[in-house]
């Protein structure tokens, strides 16, 4: 992913109000984020410990999602593996993450979830440049890096299909 600005980020959500764009907090240290390894930029709200952000490269351009913690995030029925990047944590490091829909089914209440890191750092978990906190860990696999990714990117894809339904 490329580097991006803070109205660059405002812009690109489609599931969310422009004045909840215009509030939410975006990530302090965006210029030092080692934009290569992203393959989507993701955060949690330091003001909103229930919110996180995603935003991706697609069709050219930038789309991004609001995503809220089910309360299942609250230690009930929850998996310990990403639907994303199929990292395994212990713990709280998965949680189901909801999206609302966009546009008017958004508007009368329908969501989309789905498991996922609760940092959302796939991208560096598959790259092996972070490692999961507790006994978690990224599962053995045959496929090399860059086959990970690209199920990344089909998984992230088939989750905002959704979203946008």
């Amino acid at each position: 992913m490329k580097p991006v600005t803070d109205q660059d980020i405002r812009n690109s959500f489609v599931n969310c109000s422009k004045g909840e764009a215009k509030r939410l907090n975006l990530p302090r240290d965006l210029a030092e984020l080692p934009w290569a390894d992203l393959d989507f930029l993701g955060w949690r709200d330091p003001g909103a410990p229930d919110r996180s952000y995603l935003v991706l490269e697609r069709d050219g351009g930038l789309t991004g999602l609001s995503l809220r913690f089910s309360a299942q995030y609250r230690g009930y029925l929850r998996s310990n593996i990403c639907s994303l990047c199929l990292t395994v944590h212990s713990g709280s490091g998965v949680a189901l993450l909801t999206a609302r829909k966009a546009g008017a089914a958004g508007r009368e209440g329908n969501s989309v979830g789905a498991y996922m890191c609760t940092d959302l750092a796939c991208p560096l978990y598959i790259r092996g440049s972070r490692q999961p906190q507790g006994t978690g860990g990224r599962i053995e696999e045959s496929l090399t890096v860059e086959q990970q990714i690209a199920r990344l990117h089909a998984n992230l894809d088939a989750f905002l299909v959704k979203v946008l339904a």
